[in-house]
């Protein structure tokens, strides 16, 4: 491909100036795994401070905010509600709780007047998700989903190309991956911590990379399908966590979206091939392919492939790979917040609910619809 039509995907950087008469007070709930991603990030900020932590089991907070990383000025608290009572002046707040925890502290933290990052999956039903818009709406504050690959510049390159047209209409898309072996145990694995398992992990990452590119249509149906072979057997899993495993290891849907375009999507946790297949966004001039990784984390490894015709003849176009660079996705997904919400950026990057309820919604869709053997119609109620 010329230098000319690939200068039409470029990505521009542009230079971060931090200006700023106040520190901006950031508080932490729930401290373990995914918080330290948040909280090494926030650090790197000169002009935000961690004043706050919250963790339900007791002295967590403390012990991981000052053993682990120094801040021994940080208020730690047992409750999100006891934190936030207790700090008024907090300007955001990272939830970083299990997944059956994120509504609640999102809807309070809102109704207080705080700004939030709520980690990903947005919620664990689509119930929760529209409990937590609303008080997004009644707060007229920020909220911004925690799916940080959408900062990875190659996923910002998908969506361009996608975007230029170059595709043709979009009609077809399949999508999914995962891990040949990559149950994450811990407070994922239970139902009453995580509620959904690969598909709420990172079956969202990558309904989030399509959905992005084609501007997120209305999920209209679902026939979904789950299951739990591999999380349930000792052989895998080992004793402890297979007598313990209450969630979904693996994840398959076909969607019909809005447009005409049809979803057909697959993820897992643990399966015997290396992959259940590329990710192929398909036109009617042009089809591309983003190839799977090894452990799906919600980027892009090298290797994507424009199909097309050129002059009557197929061609296949290898595209350039762009890397991630600096800062990292989690303090990119960080700063946008602060900067829409503290800073009142407009063109701040933040990952609107508006459009992950969607995500949310077909998530909920595949296990509604497993659970009932048949198709399942998508309601979203206005919010």
């Amino acid at each position: 491909m010329s230098d000319k039509v690939l200068s039409q995907f470029k990505q521009e950087e542009k230079a971060e100036e931090i200006k700023a008469d106040r520190k901006v007070k950031v508080g932490i709930i729930g401290t373990g795994g995914i918080s330290f991603s948040h909280i090494e990030n926030y650090m790197k900020m000169p002009d935000v401070e961690i004043v706050a932590a919250a963790d339900i089991i007791p002295t967590k907070a403390e012990s991981i905010m000052k053993n682990c990383h120094g801040l021994t000025n940080c208020r730690c608290y047992e409750s999100h509600e006891e934190m936030i009572d207790s700090e008024p002046d907090l300007d955001v707040v990272s939830i970083c709780t299990y997944n059956t925890q994120h509504a609640g502290p999102a809807i309070y933290a809102l109704d207080h007047g705080i700004n939030v990052v709520l980690e990903k999956p947005f919620t664990v039903t689509l119930e929760e998700a529209i409990e937590v818009m609303k008080a997004e709406k009644r707060s007229g504050k920020v909220l911004s989903i925690g799916f940080q690959p959408r900062y990875d510049y190659s996923v910002q390159y998908v969506r361009d190309i996608v975007q230029s047209g170059v595709l043709g209409k979009i009609y077809y898309i399949q999508t999914g991956g995962g891990r040949r072996r990559g149950i994450p145990g811990g407070t994922f694995i239970e139902k009453e911590t995580g509620g959904i398992g690969a598909l709420g992990d990172i079956g969202c990452y990558a309904l989030d990379l399509v959905l992005n590119a084609i501007d997120y249509p209305k999920p209209l149906t679902v026939t979904g399908y789950v299951s739990d072979f591999f999380g349930k057997s000792p052989k895998y899993s080992g004793e402890e966590d297979a007598a313990r495993f209450s969630v979904d290891d693996f994840g398959a849907a076909f969607i019909r979206l809005e447009g005409g375009i049809i979803l057909d999507f697959r993820i897992a946790w643990a399966m015997h091939p290396d992959t259940p297949g590329d990710t192929i966004i398909m036109g009617t001039e042009g089809a591309l392919r983003i190839p799977s990784c090894d452990c799906w984390n919600g980027t892009i490894e090298p290797g994507l492939k424009l199909y097309h015709d050129v002059c009557g003849k197929m061609v296949e176009t290898p595209l350039p790979y762009i890397p991630k660079g600096e800062p990292t996705l989690f303090y990119r997904k960080l700063r946008g917040v602060i900067d829409r919400a503290v800073y009142g950026k407009e063109d701040a990057m933040i990952v609107p609910s508006s459009q992950i309820i969607y995500n949310q919604a077909i998530i909920d869709g595949i296990v509604k619809s497993s659970k009932l053997g048949r198709e399942v119609e998508i309601v979203i109620p206005e919010v």
